[in-house]
């Protein structure tokens, strides 16, 4: 508070300046003597007064020199005008000037009203937004207490234990005794970690639903502002706000934001950050007991967090929220669905095995893409062909048939897409071959796509060589039919350089390397936490790196070449297809290698892996996540999660 009279006084002898200055400027520029009336007189019956200028009781007027008077006469003086006539002296009369007092007033108090305006609008700035006066450091948390748009369990699909987790936890709330008579203490944090997308806050929505308890939510990033101290400021009061409404929930959304570790940045201890860190490792396990207050957060970079943040004690539990097998696909699809009309053919079930890595906000993206297409067409209910139209789209991009394309350049994706599809089905233990496309998808020409049969956590070496083999397809088909060589195939080249690199240094996959992993992770502490990778081996293993990553990806080219070569027929009978046709599913494919007709095309499932051709100028990358798919992405680490 003394602040705040320091600043009121400072206003106040501001205001002091500018009135005196107001008065100061105000004053007249010529200003005119002021006269006694008898002297005045004595100048008229001299002859010294030239004219005179009467308004009411007040004479003003010049001397013969020039000079300039003002007097005031005496009410209703009679023979004031007889004597100014006989002396020959320019009589001017002009009527009073009406000015209301409340004008004058306002007038001479305007720069006192101006100031106090300001001020009074400045003082609202300043309480604007966080409560009261100054009030900087209240927390901005939301209590949840909305019930027409309720979120509850019955609305979350596909994470069951998580749910369980939660679950348990509602219960102690509702029923605390049930667990505290055998000694169980409530859990004081749980933190919810997953890959975005995979329902996390959702989660945190269905608690809210479910509780019968104060929900508080609020964001990792509401803590800290521009003003030091207000981040471990909002944090005490978010805990005297939960401590009040004992037993309640709170909800910190992406608390990395200002959970990182500390002395990850450059401000050292001081930090507002870090203050703001310190603050709520205090307020989760201190001195003071906490209970009956629950504190739930969600992150998606559970890696940065600071070890004291996640020691039992403050987040008890860390349940993992990760991506939806087929079970789980189909009943997000299920809740998705539930409020869009479908026709008796669509099956959820295929939607789901054509889905691997899709998260439940990607399902939910899927589902709304293919209640748009259907209300485009007009239709009243969503069919499965909106739903294999919208999972292309999502997957591969939206159709560019206005792309203007060369013949030459149209022949050459042909071939291209082609030598992939023709190697992915001679080659044995691969994944079904799904459809092929020349139509350009976003910034891709051509697109081969593979339906795996099951979901794959882990991959043998066979698998990860045939797939090479696959990536060199495009380029080998090229060289042998056209004899030239594009840009086409340098996504491929990049691919399969990075899974042959990753067999060799990552996987222990490389006989003369052996099982030993090469590069270490280096932790870029003034960068967050965040990781690269260190070079900690010799130069002449690095030597031996490359000569055994050639050597896999030139296997897989040598490989493609053969095959290729050997079905040369099958495959310009493929290329010629694609050009004539566009798009080839499963069994036109199978027609082409059976020496049958092609039928008209069917579509069916579409698939997690996609191979993608690009332009020579851009690369895409695919919508299916890099731990789910082969081709669509970055392999994953073969150990069971």
């Amino acid at each position: 508070m003394n602040q705040f009279y320091k600043n009121l006084a400072l206003w106040l002898v501001i205001g002091i300046v500018l009135i005196a200055l107001f008065n100061m400027f105000n004053q007249p520029l010529n200003p005119q003597s002021e006269v006694v009336f008898s002297d005045f007189m004595d100048k008229v019956e001299q002859g010294q007064v030239n004219e005179v200028v009467i308004s009411g009781d007040n004479i003003s007027g010049k001397y013969m020199d020039g000079n300039a008077f003002q007097t005031t006469a005496p009410p209703k003086d009679p023979d004031l005008i007889k004597s100014l006539r006989q002396k020959n002296v320019r009589i001017v009369v002009v009527p009073p000037e009406q000015t209301s007092w409340y004008m004058s007033i306002l007038i001479s108090w305007f720069p006192m009203l101006l100031l106090l305006g300001i001020w009074i609008f400045f003082m609202r700035q300043m309480q604007s937004g966080g409560g009261k006066a100054m009030s900087f450091g209240k927390s901005k948390a939301r209590l949840l207490n909305d019930t027409k748009n309720k979120t509850t369990f019955k609305d979350v699909a596909g994470v069951d234990e998580a749910k369980e987790e939660l679950h348990e936890i509602i219960e102690f709330l509702k029923e605390p005794q049930k667990f505290s008579k055998l000694g169980g203490k409530i859990p004081k944090g749980v933190l919810l970690v997953g890959p975005p997308g995979t329902g996390k806050t959702l989660l945190a929505r269905a608690i809210s639903g479910e509780a019968n308890v104060p929900f508080f939510s609020i964001s990792g990033s509401d803590f800290v502002e521009m003003f030091v101290g207000v981040g471990a400021s909002r944090v005490r009061d978010l805990f005297e706000q939960g401590k009040k409404n004992s037993p309640c929930i709170i909800f910190i959304d992406e608390i990395d934001a200002v959970g990182r570790h500390r002395g990850a940045g450059l401000g050292g201890g001081h930090d507002e950050r870090e203050q703001t860190l310190n603050q709520l490792l205090v307020e989760m396990d201190g001195f003071e007991n906490n209970e009956g207050v629950i504190l739930i957060a969600a992150t998606n970079r559970p890696d940065v967090l600071d070890p004291a943040l996640l020691r039992p004690g403050r987040f008890d539990r860390q349940v993992t929220v990760g991506r939806p097998d087929v079970k789980g696909r189909e009943g997000i699809l299920k809740v998705h669905t539930s409020t869009v009309p479908l026709l008796d053919g669509v099956d959820l079930k295929i939607i789901a095995r054509g889905t691997p890595g899709f998260t439940g906000a990607d399902l939910a993206n899927l589902v709304n893409e293919a209640a748009l297409l259907a209300a485009r067409d007009d239709k009243k209910a969503v069919a499965m062909g909106d739903f294999e139209e919208a999972k292309d789209k999502v997957m591969m991009g939206v159709e560019r048939r206005s792309m203007v394309i060369s013949e030459k350049e149209k022949k050459t994706t042909a071939y291209h897409e082609a030598g992939h599809a023709l190697v992915a089905v001679l080659l044995p233990g691969t994944d079904p071959l799904h459809k092929v496309t020349i139509i350009p998808r976003g910034r891709a020409l051509g697109v081969t796509m593979q339906l795996p049969m099951d979901e794959q956590h882990t991959y043998q070496r066979n698998y990860l060589i045939n797939s090479l083999a696959i990536l060199m397809g495009g380029r080998c088909a090229e060289e042998i039919c056209l004899g030239e060589m594009t840009t086409g195939a340098g996504n491929d080249i990049e691919r399969a350089t990075e899974m042959a690199r990753k067999m060799v240094c990552e996987w222990g996959m490389s006989e003369k390397m052996g099982p030993l992993t090469y590069g270490a992770k280096e932790e870029q502490v003034f960068l967050g936490k965040d990781f690269s990778s260190q070079k900690n081996f010799s130069d002449q293993t690095a030597k031996l790196i490359d000569q055994e990553v050639k050597i896999l990806v030139m296997g897989g080219y040598t490989r493609a070449t053969e095959l290729l070569t050997q079905n040369r027929d099958k495959l310009e009978e493929m290329a010629q297809a694609l050009l004539e046709h566009e798009t080839l599913n499963a069994k036109n494919i199978q027609n082409i290698l059976n020496g049958k007709d092609i039928s008209d095309n069917e579509d069916s499932g579409t698939s997690q892996n996609s191979k993608t051709d690009e332009t020579p100028s851009e690369k895409i990358k695919p919508k299916t996540d890099p731990e789910e798919g082969l081709l669509g992405g970055e392999m994953p680490d073969p150990s069971p999660a």
